[in-house]
C-alpha cells in the first residue's frame, strides 16, 4: 500500500500537444468528441504525444461471494470456478472478443471458493470467498489491503511485460449484491434505487435481492469509513482486485478502463484512495444496472457505449477498444490542413 502515496496526476501538457495534433486533422474542430478527449488522457498518462495502445489486456478477477447465502441469484457459487476455467482456457465470452479486438486476457483467482486448477488461471487467492455481507463484513481489513495489493502488482508486472493498457472484468457469482450496498453508501441512494437485476432476478428475486442490500447496510454501519474500510465491510475480493488495477494503472502510468457497474464502484474505491487515480481511468460504457451511471458521474467521466450491457467479463470495456483505435487511425494518418489545401477551421468564441 506504500505505493499509492506515490500516485501523481497526469501531465496535462502532453493532453494539450495531442489535442494541437488533432487540430491539425482536416475536419472540425473536436468533432470526435469524447473519443479526442480518451486519446488526449492516453497521450497524457503516456506523457507523449505519440500515444499507442497496441499493447493490451484484460484482467478478469474471480472470485466468490457468502451472500450466494441469501438467495440473490440465479446459480450457486460453483459457476464461479466453472466460468474462470474457461476464461483461463480461452473460451469464454471475453476471449471471443478479445480475439477480435487483440487483447491478451488474464484470468486471476483472487478468491474464489474452492481449488480450480487449469492452465492460464493466475492464483492470487486471498480467501475461499467472502463472508456474508448480509450477517456481517466481507473480509477483514487485512484482506482488503491484500486484495488492492494483489491488483497492484498485477497492474505493475502487466506493465513491465509492455502493456500501455488494461480492461477491467470480472466474474463472482453473486457480485452485485456487494456492488449495489456499496452504491448505496458511495452515492447516498436508497439500496432499492441501486439494486438492479443482476444476472436476470425474477421480481421476486429482485425484492428479495433488494431487502439483502438493505440488511448488509444496516448491519456493517458504513457510512463514515474510507475506501479501505467499505471495501472490508461491503465489498469483494473481485471488487478489490479491480480497484487495485486502477491504482496500479495509475502507478505505473497505466491507462484502465472501466468496464460496467461493478468495475464502476471498485473506480469509485480507488479514487477515494488516491484521488489523482481518475487521472488514468477511460469510462467504456453505461451499464444497465441502475447505480451505473451515478457512479460514472461521481468520477466525472463521461462513457461513449450506452448500450444496456451487463454480460461483465470485462465484455463491455473491451468494445471501448475498436472506438479507440479508429481514433488512433485517424490521428495518425488522416488529412492534414497543411497538406491538403484544406482552411482550417477556427475555434468560435
Amino acid at each position: 500500500m506504500d505505493r499509492i502515496e506515490h500516485i501523481k496526476p497526469v501531465d496535462r501538457h502532453y493532453a494539450d500537444l495531442a489535442q494541437q495534433r488533432w487540430d491539425s486533422v482536416a475536419k472540425p474542430l473536436r468533432s470526435l468528441g469524447a473519443l479526442e478527449e480518451m486519446w488526449n488522457s492516453i497521450a497524457a498518462v503516456q506523457r507523449t504525444d505519440m500515444p499507442n495502445i497496441f499493447n493490451r489486456a484484460v484482467v478478469v478477477m474471480c472470485a466468490d461471494n457468502g451472500v450466494v447465502a441469501e438467495g440473490v441469484t440465479q446459480t450457486d457459487n460453483s459457476v464461479t470456478a466453472v466460468c474462470a476455467k474457461d476464461i483461463a482456457l480461452g473460451r469464454s465470452n471475453i476471449n471471443v472478443l478479445a480475439d477480435v479486438y487483440r487483447a491478451e486476457v488474464v484470468a486471476v483467482d483472487i478468491g474464489i471458493a474452492r481449488d480450480v486448477e487449469c492452465r492460464g488461471l493466475l492464483k492470487r487467492k486471498v480467501g475461499r470467498g467472502t463472508g456474508n455481507i448480509a450477517a456481517g463484513p466481507a473480509m477483514s481489513a487485512d484482506e482488503a489491503e491484500q486484495s488492492i495489493v494483489t491488483g497492484m502488482d498485477i497492474a505493475g508486472e502487466l506493465a513491465d511485460k509492455g502493456i500501455k493498457l488494461i480492461v477491467t472484468g470480472e466474474m463472482g457469482i453473486g457480485n452485485t449484491t456487494p456492488t449495489a450496498a456499496l452504491s448505496s453508501v458511495l452515492l447516498g441512494l436508497p439500496p432499492d434505487e441501486v439494486t438492479g437485476r443482476g444476472a436476470g432476478l425474477s421480481t421476486e428475486g429482485l425484492e428479495r435481492k433488494r431487502a439483502v442490500v438493505k440488511r448488509a447496510v444496516n448491519i456493517n454501519s458504513p457510512f463514515s469509513a474510507n475506501g479501505v474500510e467499505l471495501l472490508a465491510k461491503l465489498g469483494s475480493f473481485e471488487i478489490g482486485g479491480m480497484t487495485g488495477l486502477f491504482l496500479g494503472g495509475a502507478y505505473y502510468g497505466l491507462s484502465v478502463v472501466i468496464d460496467g457497474v461493478i468495475s464502476a464502484v471498485a473506480a469509485v474505491l480507488a479514487s477515494m484512495i488516491a484521488p489523482a487515480s481518475v487521472d488514468y481511468m477511460l469510462a467504456s460504457h453505461v451499464s444497465a444496472e441502475p447505480a451505473g451511471r451515478g457512479l460514472l458521474e461521481k468520477l466525472g467521466l463521461h462513457a461513449v457505449i450506452n448500450g444496456q450491457l451487463r454480460l461483465g467479463e470485462g465484455t463491455g470495456g473491451i468494445m471501448l477498444l475498436p472506438l479507440l483505435d479508429g481514433a488512433a487511425a485517424i490521428y495518425y494518418n488522416s488529412h492534414r490542413f497543411d497538406a491538403s489545401g484544406i482552411e482550417r477551421y477556427v475555434e468560435l468564441k
